[in-house]
């Protein structure tokens, strides 16, 4: 691929910014993958940043949403997913207190077990709890969020 100059690489990342929510680290690793140098990188995010094309509180909180209504995450992956990014514990913190409300998200754990729950022989086994259990944490499920809802579920 041929290198690109800070201008070409500034409308390029500005497009890219224009189509959806991106996060600050993302651009920077794909400006520098283009050829910029890290200095010039750091230069064009700011300058995308102020100009309004990259927000980090913006794009955290359109990323908890998609994730947890459209792939059915839990809090424990979104963050994790979040940190990988370089997002501040604060801003994530934030996020899902305005994106997540706290019955809605039992619910989903509910919703997730309940399907998963239809391959099972009723009542659950110890072991088919465990499983259910574990299928729910690799979602990004809290314990006690799930430790309530098979309570709930089994009665």
């Amino acid at each position: 691929m041929k290198t690109l100059t800070y201008n070409q690489a500034l409308n390029k990342a500005a497009a890219l910014c224009s189509q959806s929510e991106r996060c600050p680290s993302d651009i920077f690793e794909k400006v520098v993958s283009w050829g910029i140098s890290e200095s010039d990188a750091a230069r064009l995010v700011g300058y995308l940043t102020q100009e309004g094309y990259l927000d980090e509180g913006r794009y955290v909180r359109a990323f908890v949403s998609d994730k947890f209504r459209f792939d059915r995450w839990g809090r424990l992956k979104i963050s994790y997913a979040l940190r990988a990014k370089g997002i501040d514990d604060a801003l994530i913190r934030e996020a899902f207190d305005e994106k997540i409300d706290p019955d809605e998200y039992q619910q989903a754990c509910a919703d997730l077990l309940s399907n998963r729950m239809r391959s099972f022989d009723r009542p659950l086994s110890p072991n088919d709890r465990a499983r259910l259990f574990r299928f729910a944490a690799q979602r990004g499920f809290e314990s006690y969020v799930i430790a309530k809802v098979l309570g709930d579920i089994s009665e």
